[in-house]
């Protein structure tokens, strides 16, 4: 009798519970979703076929891509882009070498500054490189009160290199970050039995450190190209005035012409070309991978 009094409550805990459906949860972030992102999206297309003379039409991207200043852009933009992403991975490749294997007083602390580095905006990096270069920047002050000349000599700032310059000093970390990441789950033994076996450091670091860090250049690599390519902050604060990027051209046709259904199009194309950067991304790391 026991035994049976007892079965009965035990039987009823272990059976199956009922609630709400899985599916149900994953409704509040797709309804955030949709409206912070999807519904935005989705105006900024019915815009762009929708000309100022009314109706529905691609009339608005006809007039953009057959535009002269949407193919400078685009081009402007690109060769932007691929330029400060080979930078960047040049450049965070050797910092990132020297802070993980290289010891030096203080390199723990330049690393943690690397994780604040990335919370910074761009445009701060960008009025930080004016002061230093600007037009009435430090080093063109120097230059004048040390020469009395009535300038200074550098003024590159308000050209694409300076636009280049910035971008390459801002995003390097983000490719710096990841390959911190992999460097350190690197085994020193790897490296001290290289180092007896007679290997150069050159050799090492091609042989034994790169094939690590491929998977962490490809993430940062691509990161950086999609920031580069979206860019804003950068090129508005250099002023850089024969600089025309896509971010740029939409601020153009929306702001001093208003030119809503080119502005459109313009954000378009750079959402498209973004996007299917990501999705070539993932494409080529699924395929490594397998």
């Amino acid at each position: 009798m026991a035994s049976a009094t007892l079965s009965t409550p035990v039987s009823k805990a272990t059976g199956p519970r009922k609630g709400m459906p899985k599916w149900v949860w994953a409704l509040p972030p797709v309804a955030v979703l949709a409206l912070v992102f999807l519904y935005p999206l989705a105006l900024v297309v019915q815009q762009s076929v929708q000309p100022d003379s009314g109706g529905t039409s691609l009339g608005p991207y006809a007039d953009v891509f057959a535009s002269s200043a949407f193919r400078e852009a685009l081009g402007t933009t690109v060769w932007l882009a691929l330029g400060a992403t080979v930078g960047c991975l040049v450049l965070g490749f050797a910092l990132a070498l020297v802070i993980a294997f290289v010891p030096f007083p203080g390199g723990k602390a330049v690393a943690k500054f690397i994780d604040v580095f990335l919370s910074f905006p761009s445009f701060l990096i960008t009025l930080a490189l004016l002061f230093v270069y600007g037009s009435v920047g430090m080093a063109n002050g120097l230059w004048t009160d040390v020469t009395g000349a009535a300038t200074g000599p550098f003024q590159f700032l308000t050209t694409p290199w300076g636009v280049l310059l910035a971008e390459i000093t801002y995003f390097t970390p983000f490719v710096m970050r990841p390959l911190l990441a992999a460097f350190s789950q690197i085994e020193t033994a790897q490296l001290e039995v290289a180092s007896s076996l007679g290997a150069k450091p050159a050799r090492i670091v091609r042989r034994v450190i790169l094939p690590e860090a491929l998977p962490a250049l490809a993430a940062g690599g691509s990161l950086v190209l999609v920031m580069c390519l979206n860019e804003f902050g950068i090129v508005l604060f250099t002023g850089a005035k024969g600089v025309t990027t896509l971010p740029m051209l939409v601020y153009s046709k929306a702001i001093l012409e208003s030119d809503y259904p080119g502005a459109c199009v313009v954000a378009v194309v750079n959402v498209l070309i973004s996007v299917g950067l990501y999705g070539l991304y993932r494409v080529v790391s699924r395929r490594a991978g397998a």
